[in-house]
This record gives C-alpha cells, structure tokens and sequence, in this order.
C-alpha cells in the first residue's frame, strides 16, 4: 500500500511540475533600484507592471481606470481628490493595504530625500485619512496632472512595514500579482505567483523571470532557440523575420515613448563647455543631425522623427514646430558665430545595439559639421546614475512616454524637476508649465505648452530625435498578450500553451 502511495505520490508530483508555467521575458536593460519612489528605467516600470499595483491604471486607449482605488472624485473647488479603496487587499506580506497605508505611500513618495516623484506629487499639500478604505489628496491648487502620476510609480502601493527598511530597494514588498522572489544583477529577476492577490484569477502563470539582454541579435536569438518566450524592444530590422518564422509572432502598437539628446547646460563642471555655455552650439548639433536618416537606417523606416516630447498623434503637438531639416553650412556658420569650429563632445549612450547604432550616425553627421563627438557607451542604469549626478556632457536617453503631456516635459525641464539632470532652468517656462497643470481645459493646456516649447526649440536643453513604435516578438505558446501603448507588459490573461 505504501508502495502504491509512493508512485500516486509521484505522479502527482510530476503532473503538478508538468503544469507549472514560466513565462521567461527578455529586455533591453537591466532595472535600476526596485523601488518605485527611486527608480527611473523604463524596465524597472515593466518589472513593476507585474510586482507592484498601483491606485489608477491605463487602458490601451490611454484612459484611467479603477485599479487599486475603486473610484475617485474630484471637489467642487478642484483641490481635493478623494479615493475609495478596493476592499480585501493585501501586501505580499500579508499586511492589510487600507487608507493608512496608502497615506504612508504617498508621504513617503512626496517626503523620502531621493524620491524621484517629488516634483510629479508637488501640488500635493497633504494625504488625508477619511476613514479606513478612503484616502484625500489635499492640493494646493487645482492639478490636473496629479490623477495620471497614480496611474503610475507615484501612485504603487508597497508595504509600509517592508518599506521603512533600508534595503527595500533589494526586497521590495509590493500588492500587484507576483510577488518577489531573487535578483542577481545583470542576469535575471525572478516573480512568483502571489496567491493572496485580489485579482488572482485572471493571472495563471507561477513564476516570471526577467532576463536583461541589450544585444537586439542576441536576446531574438535566446527567443529562437526557446529560452525566452517574449522580447520586447525588438530591431525594427528583424521584425520581417520574425513575422516569417512559423513558431513566433510580432505584437506592435504606436507607443508614446521618445529618445533624445539631453544637454548638461547647468549641472557642475560637466557643464562648463562649449555645448553646455551656448546655445547657438547647441542649435548647430540639431541642425547637423537628419533625423529621417537615422529613421531609415536603424529603425526600417518604422520609427517616428521628432522634436519635441509629444508625438504627432498628441492633441499637445505643435504642428507649428516642423522638424528642422538637416543643414550642415547652416551648423557650421553657428559655431563660427560661436567661436567654436571644431568643439569637442563627449556623448554617453546605452550599450544596447540600437542606441549605439545611433550614436555611430550622430557622430560621424556632425562631424561633418566640425563637431568632435565622443561617444561613451555605457550600461543604462550606471549611465542613468552618471546623468543624476552631473557626471556628463551630453546624454542619449529615453522616456517611455505618459498619457499625460505634463508627464512628458515638466519634470524634465522646469527648475527643480526631479528628472531635469542637466538643471536646465528657465523661470518663464517653470510658469508656463506649472499653469499648464492648473489648467483642465485641453485648448488652454495646449497654447502653454507651445509656448513653453517655442522657448525650450531655441534653447535646446534636449534635442528631440525620435518617437518610438512598441514592438514585441513572442513565442506562438504564449497567449492572450496584447500591446499597449505605454509598453508595459500586463499579464492578466496570459498563458503558455502546452
């Protein structure tokens, strides 16, 4: 009897690791800290999208819906917005989420020393206790923003308990449906299903590893082979390939993410040179740089050239602000005007292949124009940690894009923002952009940014390159996966095939 329970025993076993199902994801970078209030990558906000709920989320059509809060309301005088929490949630540690918790969140996000959501909470005078499921966001004036920052890491929800720790950032403790399990840096971050999740029915994975792999070759190669199961950030130029390759398919949508130049203008002594001091040097890099070319040459055409944070399809886009063409004699008369003919830049790039692709055109246009570019390829969190500290002249980095414009600028370029590593600061656009968010009207919103951004064009603190498509290759096993815009990587729904 005992023999046969061993073998039913067993089986058992053997069926149950049968059915577990991993879904491994490959991705461009390695995420920075995992905390939400620290962090700043674009695939540390994927990782999150699975580990860490948030009180608003995003449809594919770019509208709030109810998430961890259930509803909200907004007061008469627009500066008081109230949450009604879901009921029956908890914290990967089993400690209740209610109204205290999520007051604990969003003082801590607005008051911890190196937030980086001050700046997206600043109207925010105080967070309110109304009674045990609803929580009030007191500002100090009305803020039309402040809605679409919870929809993102300013509005996670983490464990109180876990959160006033040290090494949060190493062990985070989050409400969203897997849980943490393992980090080694630089090769894998492993979730696991979180069984006490409010919504665990519509997510029926175990267990969700991310793997960073900046080479674009090598991380389609490791899908080919099957040891990933879904890519993101895929080479414009494989995507024919892997839409002929019978075991995998291609998920794309027109994202909201933009690539540009950042300029060290303000930001101690990395600033103190020709490209940091004057603008006119600074017009003549944009003007040495055709961004159609790089459009055709790296991206199959398949990209979008810009210059400036929102996309064409925005309501907030300037058609009034064309995309320069490229003039060589033009940028070479501007540094003659300058005094600097043959200014030296050192530019910083991530080491994955598409922006090294892009650094290499860069260099080699303005150099035609007399500029000596020095490019610096680095891995992005340590680049990212380089741009925070002023360590750099001039940086290629990217925003994965926000529903909201004012996601998409102020933090960047106002004077104080908590993004803006280059300390460019401008009061007259500091009081246009803060206008901007006191304003709901979208005809009153879009003529402050325009004007804002007639300054920012001739200033160029960044210089715009590129808008960019959300391109996914997955393995034909994995079902139920859809893209949307922001690019995050939502897994309600998803499956492996057996």
């Amino acid at each position: 009897m005992i023999r046969h329970l061993s073998f039913a025993l067993l089986a058992t076993l053997a069926s149950t690791a049968a059915s577990a199902q991993t879904l491994r994801i490959g991705l461009q970078d390695d995420a920075d800290i995992l905390d939400p209030h620290k962090s700043r990558t674009y695939v540390g906000r994927i990782v999150y999208t699975s580990l860490c709920d948030k009180l608003v989320d995003v449809t594919p059509e770019l509208t709030f819906v109810p998430q961890l809060a259930t509803s909200w309301s907004t007061s008469d005088d627009g500066r008081t917005l109230t949450f009604k929490l879901r009921d029956g949630v908890t914290f990967h540690d089993g400690t209740r989420l209610d109204a205290a918790a999520a007051k604990a969140n969003l003082d801590r996000a607005r008051s911890l020393p190196d937030s980086l959501r001050k700046s997206e909470l600043a109207s925010v005078e105080s967070v309110e206790v109304v009674d045990p499921l609803t929580v009030a966001l007191k500002l100090k004036e009305p803020d039309a923003t402040v809605l679409a920052q919870l929809s993102d890491r300013a509005g996670m929800m983490l464990s109180p308990t876990a959160a006033a720790k040290d090494d949060f950032g190493a062990h985070p403790v989050c409400s969203g449906p897997y849980r943490f399990k393992e980090r080694v840096q630089q090769d894998h971050i492993t979730l696991t299903r979180y069984e006490g999740y409010w919504n665990k029915d519509e997510y029926h994975l175990d267990e969700v590893v991310f793997r960073p792999i900046p080479d674009t070759t090598v991380r389609l190669a490791n899908l080919r082979s099957g040891d990933l199961d879904l890519v993101e950030r895929v080479a414009p130029t494989d995507v024919q390939a892997v839409e002929g390759d019978p075991n995998l398919r291609i998920e794309r949508v027109t994202g909201l993410g933009f690539q540009p130049i950042e300029i060290n203008v303000g930001h101690g002594p990395q600033a103190d040179n020709p490209l940091g001091k004057d603008k006119r040097v600074r017009q003549a890099l944009e003007l040495s740089i055709d961004r159609d070319a790089i459009n055709q040459v790296v991206f199959a055409g398949l990209y979008t050239p810009g210059n400036q944070p929102f996309p064409p399809t925005s309501p907030y886009f300037d058609k009034d602000l064309p995309v320069p063409p490229r003039d060589v004699e033009k940028a070479k008369a501007l540094l003659k005007a300058a005094g600097q003919p043959n200014p030296a830049v050192e530019l910083e790039i991530a080491n994955s292949t598409l922006n090294q692709q892009v650094g290499q055109i860069i260099q080699a246009m303005a150099a035609e124009a007399g500029f000596d570019v020095r490019l610096k390829v680095m891995e992005f969190a340590a680049q990212l940690d380089q741009d925070q500290s002023g360590n750099f002249q001039a940086s290629q980095v990217g925003w994965s894009g926000r529903a909201d414009p004012d996601g998409n600028i102020h933090q960047f370029v106002t004077c104080k923002g908590n993004l803006n590593d280059g300390r460019y600061c401008n009061p007259k656009v500091d009081e246009l952009l803060n206008q901007a968010r006191r304003v709901s009207d979208q005809a009153k919103r879009k003529a402050l940014y325009d004007q804002a951004m007639a300054t920012l064009a001739d200033e160029l603190p960044y210089i715009y390159l590129y808008f960019e498509p959300r391109i996914f290759a997955l393995s034909k096993k994995v079902q139920g996966f859809k893209a949307h815009p922001d690019g995050m990587i939502r897994l309600a729904g998803v499956r492996l095939a057996g």
